[in-house]
């Protein structure tokens, strides 16, 4: 996709996600999960790695997902619909890898982020997101490895890059870069984000446009 089409994608996404963009249901079990009709894309990242703050800024909402300062917080696959008549869904997912929670409650989480991911048959991607803080950590590489082993495509995403120097960042680019590189399922491109400067939510629109197939 050369320069003036990304230019024009991005375009089309920013004006439809500053369309109907609703909440429509959280699912505690799969048996809950909304009709498999529109494409899916899932968020998916260790908790507090800004998911909600993230969806947040990719709909231009203030409030559409919950953000928390509190680990953990989602607990349920939350659903939002894009688009009238609805086009495709986005898909809040619990955080992963907060130990502090009940052990049986992580193993919930984990269960039915598992089975959804690995039988969800409209999920057109998924949305690793990595804090660029840190960059990838070991839960990420077993999300990662994961949706390998489940083949299912999946961007990484970094958050809160406006956190660190644009030098560390640069290092943190490049050590996620090839730790991608190691993930068959992993798309090439690593996103660069900030929700709370905007930094890189127009590209991202489009590359989620562009993967739900509208």
């Amino acid at each position: 996709m050369d320069e003036a089409e990304l230019a024009t994608l991005e375009r089309r996404a920013t004006k439809l996600f500053s369309g109907r963009v609703e909440f429509l249901l959280s699912a505690p079990q799969l048996k809950f999960l909304p009709e498999p009709d529109v494409p899916e894309i899932a968020f998916c990242g260790r908790s507090n790695v800004g998911k909600s703050t993230l969806l947040n800024a990719l709909t231009g909402r203030k409030a559409i997902a919950r953000a928390s300062v509190t680990p953990g917080r989602t607990q349920e696959l939350n659903f939002f619909e894009v688009g009238d008549p609805t086009l495709f869904r986005l898909v809040d997912m619990p955080g992963y890898g907060f130990a502090k929670a009940p052990v049986k409650v992580v193993e919930r989480w984990k269960n039915l982020m598992k089975t959804y991911l690995r039988g969800r048959a409209v999920l057109a991607r998924t949305l690793v997101l990595v804090d660029a803080r840190h960059g990838p950590k070991e839960v990420d590489r077993e999300m990662m490895t994961m949706l390998d082993e489940a083949a299912v495509g999946y961007r990484v995403v970094l958050t809160k890059a406006d956190k660190i120097k644009a030098s560390e960042l640069q290092k943190v680019v490049a050590a996620t870069e090839a730790e991608a590189r190691k993930h068959v399922a992993a798309y090439p491109e690593i996103h660069i984000t900030s929700a709370e400067k905007g930094m890189g939510i127009g590209a991202l629109r489009a590359a989620v446009l562009a993967d739900a197939g509208v």
